[in-house]
């Protein structure tokens, strides 16, 4: 059904029924692959301009190979994200240009493109604990045409940290701020910047944190402007937001 889709289309573009532009538009819609256990997004790169992501976790090893290969037939460059050393070792096998981001825990199979612009996305952590997630956003910023700057270990605990590297901070377009325990950092840090702040709150702390939960709460509350916050632990989406914003008015 969906080569007989697509073969119409070609066909009334050569008739000259429809431009090439509704043509595209057409295609932002056009449907998925089915491989049995995965109904893949084949066209999200049309619609999103970024192909669609592997979350890892749960999926078998035979199956998160199967779904690179499909994705890597009309992608140049396709991450999956909370990955294993494990998966990893045994996706090489089948998939030999693979790199694993052991931090960041992605595989990505592809180059990193150049940045698309000079906009800069910087990464900010309250802690050395806080950086596994933090690297999960940058690195997926990365891959979607971001230069991204890190900044780690600057929490509200040693605020003269943060304080000395204002100047990096006022250059930044957005800001990802990933904390956990009481979750301070966004909200400082948003209080002193000009730019969007994203917070991903972690789910570093003690017991009263809850897994990440008060930073979570804490961040949702901030009276600071500017603030959006994503899910615990989710380095993926305070990447990917950062990028949507980043890469706002840029040419794909």
């Amino acid at each position: 059904m969906q080569t007989d889709n697509l073969k119409k289309i070609l066909e009334q573009i050569q008739q000259k029924e429809i431009s090439i532009d509704d043509a595209m538009h057409k295609l932002k819609h056009f449907p998925y692959e089915d491989i049995g256990f995965a109904k893949l997004d084949t066209h999200r790169t049309i619609r999103n301009g970024f192909p669609e992501v592997i979350f890892c976790k749960g999926k078998t090893d035979d199956q998160i190979i199967a779904i690179f290969k499909s994705l890597l037939t009309s992608n140049n460059l396709i991450i999956g994200t909370l990955a294993t050393e494990e998966t990893y070792n045994n996706i090489i096998k089948e998939l030999p240009t693979a790199i694993f981001h052991a931090q960041a825990r992605i595989i990505q199979i592809g180059q990193t493109p150049e940045p698309k612009t000079d906009n800069i996305i910087t990464v900010i952590t309250g802690g050395t604990s806080d950086i596994p997630f933090a690297e999960e956003a940058a690195i997926t910023a990365e891959t979607m045409g971001n230069k991204v700057v890190r900044l780690y270990d600057i929490g509200v605990a040693g605020i003269h940290r943060m304080l000395d590297n204002k100047e990096l901070l006022d250059d930044s377009n957005v800001i990802i701020a990933a904390a956990g325990m009481e979750g301070a950092l966004a909200s400082v840090v948003s209080g002193l910047v000009a730019c969007p702040v994203i917070g991903l709150p972690t789910s570093v702390g003690y017991g009263a944190s809850f897994e990440g939960l008060s930073a979570l709460l804490a961040m949702l509350n901030s009276c600071a402007p500017g603030i959006a916050v994503v899910n615990i632990d989710n380095g993926f989406g305070a990447g990917y937001m950062a990028s949507v914003i980043n890469l706002q008015g840029v040419q794909s």
